[in-house]
Parts: structure tokens; C-alpha cells; sequence
């Protein structure tokens, strides 16, 4: 029956899967942990099943740990686990996987997912996973298991940018093997019935780049908790201090771009810099930071709670997106909901999450350090158009991207997925072409003439 919290009918039992769930950092596990809470808001039960690092859930979010090797924790990533340390199959596959360099988590999760989950059927309506697409999820779809998933943005776009910006034939070898995975996720995607994504950016991208229909994609952005973040009252800005998130140290998210930047106004200015992110010794950034001179006005803040960032957020003067490319971006829209003024770049989703130039936000090239310094200052000497786009940008997050509404849409989501397969089921996948019946029946013969198998 509809109810205020359920209009749209009873309520479902979902299985979210999430096969790491960076507790402070990290797009993933902010998706997964703010989804989940809003979609129990509603008045459905969802049960997380992930990896570690795991994620840190509302109190009344289930949470299924699928412990793995853990070969890429702190303080020791990438190490070698020994042989003692195999559990089951799926450590041996995991193992063996990462011993050709590859990047095996999101194969070994998927087979621990359909291990735990192929005696459950009778306790979930449907599973949704988040970017896992692991061969496990293709086994799950063969015994009937309805499945919606969510892409953030197509992997291969970060492969394509770690390729250009390798310092060295050898890295750029290892940087290709560590990619490999993205062709088992490439396959499973075209097999995925009904697909997610944040953005038209996205959509745009996943479509060209996994070979997927368009009309099997649909957008449903993530959100932020406006009464969470916000402008703190008492705080006083810190003259030329930014900010900015960098959840991995990756090509894609442009850091080198923006400490090149903050070199160069630093000739000219008092600048500081906070890094919300981990600070690794032997990561490309500090090397940078160190051949720039800018150890003593940049620092790293981890492992705070999001009241601290909401703080950070309200000293400085401008927040900064360097990214080459984004599918949506949570630290953007995060930034916007503390009325800071937001400086991003162009790269992918972004001017599609942060709106017009000098109105919502201060948009840049990405990849070009000039141009990035250049928005900077103009924006440092501008202060009452700051005000103005840092006030716009958070009616723009209000107005616009919560995480009541991305669970509402993302049940209208869950609804559709278990419609197309009663319906596939009813036809025996003769009516499901395009519609996403691989694997129910049917095996995905339906999709093979649109070029989706």
C-alpha cells in the first residue's frame, strides 16, 4: 500500500552491492552510504553487501561483509598475499588475478556476492549494484535474479588518461595490465538489462565507449544533504586559502594541474591550499609538491568526519575541481551546498552539475594550469561576485540534486528493472530486445541484433 514515506506502492527488499566503500573518501562510498540511508527513508529495507575498506552505513543498514585479500590496503598496497592467507576459491582467484597485474577486486567481489547471495533469493526483490561488473553478477542474472546497475562514469576513460600522462614506457606496461579488468566490465555491462548513470555527461560516454544502447541507460544524479552541508555561521574565510578533494592520486582528477597553478599565484599572493585526501610519500603529488616548493602552504586533511569538512569548506575562499574529467562530481556539489564558490574545470559532467560561469560556479580548461591560475586570481579579486556565486551555488544544490530525490528515482529504477522482467519472463525474451532481458530465459539472444552482447 502507498504510505507519505512510500507513495509509489510496497515496499522493496533490495541487496546493494559495493565492492569497496572508502569510509571517508571516495565517490563510492559516499553513493552508497547516503543512497542507502534515503532509500530506507522511504520505507524499503536494503542490505549492503561489500569489501573492504567497508563502508560506514546508517544504523539501520544491514551490512554483509565479503572479506578479501586486501592486497591493496594500508600501509602496505599492492602487497603479495601468501599462500596460508587463501581462504577459498575465490582468494585463489583474486590471487591469481592480481598476479598478472591486473586489478582483480571487482572480479573476486562479484564471485563472493553470488556465493552469498544464490541461497537468499527468496529475500530480495532485486540487487543493485554499483560498478562492480563483475562476471559474478552475469551467474546471478542466470538464476533469474533481477538486476539494476549503476556506472558512475566508463573506467576507460581513466585508463585512456593514465596511458597519456605515464612517465615512462614501464609504467605506462603496468598501467595497461592494471586496466585489463575493464574488459570483463565492458562485457558485463552490455549484458546488464538496466543500466544507471549520474549524468548525460555519462550516459554520453558509456554508450560510446561499452557499446551500449542509449535507451537502456538512465540518469539519475546523486545528491547532498543540504542540512549537512552548509555555510557554518561563526566561521571567518581564511584570505587566499583553498580547498579541494582528491580521493586517489590519479591523472583524472587534475591535482598536478591545480599545485602547478598554486605555484605560480604563489609568486604573486598569500595562497594555502587544503588537500581533503591521504598524502602518500611515493605518490606523483608530493613528488610535485616537493619540486614545486609548496610543502610549507599545502597540507593533507584524512579521516575527519564530514562536520570537519563542512568547516573546511566555510574557511576557505574558493573551492577548486581540477579534474580532466568527471562523471559527476559529489565534492563539487558538496562544496556548492557550503556556499563556497566553486572553481571547476570543463572535463566531462561538470558544467552540467555546476551550472553557468560567473553565475553558479567558475568554470575553467581543464589540463591547463594557466588557465586554472588565471580563473583563481580573477575569482580571489572579485569578492562580491564570489558572494553572489557562492550564494547561487547552493540554491542551485537545493534546488537540484538531494539524496531524497535520487532515491525516489532510483526506486522509479528498481520498479521498471522488476517490470521488464516480468515481462520477459511472460514472452520468454521475445518481447525484450533492447529492453534487457540477457540472461533471464532468454540469455541475451534478444540483444545480440542491437549489438549489446
Amino acid at each position: 500500500m502507498p504510505t507519505a514515506q512510500n507513495p509509489s506502492g510496497r515496499a522493496l527488499r533490495i541487496a546493494l552491492l559495493t565492492y569497496r566503500g572508502k569510509p571517508h573518501v571516495g565517490g563510492q562510498g559516499v553513493y552508497v552510504r547516503h543512497l542507502s540511508k534515503a532509500l530506507v527513508d522511504l520505507g524499503h529495507h536494503v542490505e549492503v553487501l561489500g569489501g573492504p575498506p567497508y563502508p560506514v552505513l546508517d544504523g539501520r543498514v544491514p551490512l554483509i561483509e565479503l572479506p578479501s585479500l586486501d592486497i591493496w590496503s594500508d600501509p602496505h598496497p599492492m602487497r603479495k598475499p601468501r599462500v596460508w592467507e587463501w581462504k577459498d576459491w575465490t582468494d585463489l582467484a583474486e590471487h591469481v588475478s592480481f598476479g598478472t597485474g591486473n586489478f582483480s577486486e571487482p572480479m573476486a567481489f562479484s564471485l563472493r556476492a553470488w556465493r552469498h547471495l544464490r541461497h537468499r533469493r527468496d529475500e530480495f526483490d532485486l540487487i543493485h549494484d554499483n560498478q562492480t561488473l563483475g562476471w559474478g553478477l552475469l551467474k546471478l542474472q542466470q538464476e533469474g535474479w533481477p538486476i539494476l546497475e549503476t556506472i558512475h562514469h566508463p573506467i576507460t576513460v581513466d585508463r585512456k588518461l593514465e596511458l597519456e600522462h605515464a612517465r615512462s614506457a614501464w609504467e605506462r606496461l603496468g598501467k595497461r595490465r592494471w586496466y585489463s579488468f575493464t574488459k570483463m566490465q565492458r562485457r558485463v555491462a552490455r549484458r546488464m538489462p538496466r543500466l544507471m548513470t549520474v549524468s548525460e555527461s555519462s550516459k554520453s560516454d558509456i554508450s560510446a565507449d561499452y557499446g551500449i544502447d542509449p535507451e537502456r541507460l538512465h540518469v539519475v544524479p546523486v545528491g547532498v544533504d543540504p542540512d549537512l552541508f552548509l555555510p557554518v555561521s561563526g566561521v571567518q574565510r581564511r584570505e587566499g586559502h583553498l580547498v579541494t578533494t582528491a580521493s586517489a592520486d590519479v591523472a583524472m582528477k587534475g591535482l598536478r594541474f591545480l599545485l602547478e597553478a598554486v605555484a605560480k599565484l604563489r609568486t604573486e599572493r598569500h595562497i594555502e591550499l587544503t588537500i581533503i585526501g591521504k598524502r602518500r610519500p611515493d605518490s606523483h603529488a608530493s613528488t610535485v609538491m616537493t619540486q614545486l616548493g609548496l610543502d610549507d602552504c599545502v597540507e593533507f586533511v584524512s579521516g575527519v568526519a564530514d562536520s570537519r569538512i563542512v568547516e573546511l569548506y566555510s574557511e576557505a575562499e574558493l573551492a577548486i575541481v581540477p579534474s580532466l574529467y568527471e562523471g559527476f562530481s559529489l565534492p563539487a556539489i558538496e562544496a556548492m551546498s557550503c556556499g563556497v564558490p566553486l572553481v571547476a574545470t570543463t572535463g566531462g559532467a561538470l558544467p552540467e552539475v555546476a551550472g553557468t560561469h560567473n553565475e553558479t560556479c567558475f568554470l575553467t580548461e581543464p589540463g591547463n594550469s594557466e588557465a586554472l591560475a588565471s580563473t583563481i586570481r580573477e575569482a580571489l579579486e572579485n569578492p562580491g561576485l564570489r558572494a553572489t556565486v557562492g550564494a547561487q551555488g547552493r540554491q542551485r544544490v537545493i534546488d537540484q540534486w538531494s539524496w531524497h530525490h535520487t532515491a525516489q528515482r532510483t526506486v522509479d529504477q528498481y520498479r521498471a528493472v522488476l517490470e521488464d522482467q516480468a515481462q520477459g519472463r511472460g514472452a520468454q525474451g521475445r518481447g525484450a530486445q533492447g529492453r534487457g532481458a540477457q540472461g533471464l530465459g532468454a540469455r541475451g539472444r534478444g540483444a545480440r541484433g542491437r549489438g549489446t552482447a
